[in-house]
């Protein structure tokens, strides 16, 4: 559905909800379309629990109550999320290269816990900190992050996702995460040329998965 909707084709307008299966083990997500949401959730959620809740395509999905519901008490919550895609570009101009020193860094860590298969890229230089992870995220799809440095913000967040798009190849889906109040990282992947289709809120039940 979110490839999909990378091409321009989205869900209905229906008001309506659905369930797919979670695409990580122990992680699941509400995501919502204009008019239409998605619950990846596991099967002891019913159709009647989630109708209960008050869930539909028109907000109601994203209500802070049936989360919190769905979660239950000692579960990891994350921020609702904008939810963007691009596609990968596939050049060999990308200066972007494999940084395992920056494995350590919040940005690749919280990565490592809520993706699979996650690679950690920054400049050639080892001074500089600027970190891109790219991993098997949201929906199985090639799930992009980035932090900039303090002292480079501004214009290098855009050059800086555009040297990750470079590195995945040609056509690929690429999917981004940001909440609506990091205007900062919120712009640069606007001008990058991710796109919005929808939002995201993920959570984990048995609390944050990189504390286990």
């Amino acid at each position: 559905m979110i490839a999909s909707a990378a091409d321009g084709r989205f869900p209905p307008v229906d008001g309506g909800w659905q369930r797919v299966p979670p695409w990580r083990p122990g992680l699941e997500a509400v995501v919502a379309f204009t008019g239409h949401a998605v619950f990846a959730v596991s099967p002891d959620v019913t159709d009647a629990d989630l109708s209960r809740l008050g869930a539909d395509g028109f907000g109601g999905a994203h209500d802070p109550r049936l989360v919190s519901a769905l979660a239950g008490q000692d579960a990891w919550i994350d921020v609702l999320d904008v939810l963007l895609v691009a596609r990968g570009r596939g050049s060999r101009l990308s200066d972007l290269v494999r940084r395992p020193d920056l494995a350590r860094h919040p940005r690749a860590l919280h990565a490592a816990a809520i993706r699979d298969d996650v690679e950690v890229l920054g400049r050639p230089d080892p001074a500089r900190s600027a970190v891109v992870t790219l991993g098997r995220g949201v929906g199985g799809l090639c799930e992009l992050s980035f932090e900039t440095e303090l002292d480079h913000r501004g214009g290098s967040g855009v050059a800086l996702i555009e040297a990750a798009l470079a590195a995945v190849p040609q056509d690929r889906v690429v999917v981004a995460a940001a909440a609506p109040g990091n205007a900062a990282s919120l712009r640069a992947l606007l001008g990058a040329g991710f796109a919005p289709v929808g939002s995201i809120q993920l959570f984990c039940r048995d609390g944050y998965p990189g504390t286990r």
